[in-house]
């Protein structure tokens, strides 16, 4: 359990008897019926709240849906609001509905599935798939993967199962991601990563060597002005972004550097628009960067149809660390560069 879902619990210690009916579920589809008697001390509290803190598996914005939808009942009356206050020795009823279908079809897409248990999965995205359906991009994506490879492990997201996505990485980013299976995983997950518990590192190859050769990059991420559909270091408008940055080795005669990132936020494109403000541009970055040619053509044949043939921005999520949701436990997983990039980084490395 997720030290979110204990504080929740514990904020009504021992206020409820709670039951399953079995008697009551014929079959696995069937709805669960939760019945609780509201003790003395619960007495007056919002009945969204108590039901949230009672029922640690529901998130409180379920709750909400399950009461607007009817599936709330006090003494037998169906309560209609979440602010409804409860009272001492109140008998509660809620019945939640088996998880629906999701929206997006599964599809038997293979995964690089780096660890799986009954709250989470994490796997090794490849360059080129897209990470939630989007118009133009309604199929293949790693989220109709993750619903055909975990069929019925997946206990349902907002009512739906589906898996919960967390974080995303750009379409030709590869590398490492984490999606929740169960509403509790989802919501510590989603807590983790906006407190910045979370722990991410980058393998990126960039133009240039930045100097100095470790370092932090700040500057607020938005909407580039010109361009909606870029990411840009904005004056006012943005959100607060920073990367570390640190040179692990000088290619090309010094016209190409391989690095290591570190993310202290997860804004979109946020390595990629962080480096090339600082005149450090990814290659293979078709939006925020452009071929240097002169250190192209200042390479041998071969090291320049390897950068020439690199049909991605050069960038991969090899590191990966969070607190298991169910017990606190430290998990962290990595993963090496996929082969299109150690090939261009080994064409590099022969440079001398």
């Amino acid at each position: 359990m997720s030290e979110r879902a204990r504080s929740e619990r514990d904020a009504f210690p021992g206020h409820w008897a709670h039951d399953l009916l079995p008697e009551e579920l014929p079959d696995p589809d069937a709805q669960v019926l939760h019945t609780l008697t509201v003790a003395a001390e619960a007495d007056g509290a919002r009945i969204d709240r108590a039901l949230t803190a009672a029922l640690p598996e529901l998130s409180r914005s379920r709750v909400q849906a399950l009461i607007q939808a009817g599936r709330v009942r006090a003494d037998g009356r169906m309560i209609a609001e979440p602010k409804t206050r409860v009272k001492a020795g109140q008998r509660l009823e809620v019945a939640v509905p088996p998880a629906a279908p999701a929206t997006p079809r599964g599809e038997s897409i293979p995964l690089a599935v780096v660890y799986e248990d009954a709250a989470l999965i994490v796997i090794d995205k490849p360059a080129g798939m897209v990470v939630h359906p989007a118009p133009g991009n309604e199929t293949g994506t790693l989220v109709n993967a993750l619903i055909a490879h975990c069929g019925d492990s997946l206990q349902g997201i907002g009512g739906e199962r589906r898996p919960g996505i967390v974080h995303r990485l750009d379409k030709d980013t590869s590398g490492l991601m984490v999606a929740a299976k169960t509403e509790p995983a989802h919501h510590a997950l989603v807590a983790q990563f906006a407190e910045r518990a979370i722990d991410r590192a980058y393998r990126a190859v960039c133009w240039g060597v930045p100097d100095p050769v470790s370092g932090r990059i700040e500057g607020d991420i938005g909407r580039a002005p010109q361009n909606r559909k870029k990411m840009a270091v904005v004056a006012r408008g943005g959100r607060p972004a920073a990367t570390q940055y640190k040179v692990r080795r000088v290619l090309a005669r010094g016209g190409i550097a391989e690095l290591s990132c570190k993310l202290e936020t997860g804004r979109t494109h946020q390595v990629r628009v962080h480096l090339a403000e600082a005149g450090h541009a990814l290659l293979g970055d078709p939006t925020y960067g452009r071929p240097r040619h002169r250190v192209l053509r200042e390479l041998p044949d071969a090291a320049q149809q390897a950068v020439r043939g690199l049909t991605r921005q050069a960038l991969h999520a090899e590191r990966l660390g969070f607190a298991h949701p169910d017990d606190g436990r430290w998990c962290s997983f990595e993963r090496p560069l996929p082969q299109d990039l150690q090939e261009v980084i080994d064409a590099l490395s022969r440079v001398t």
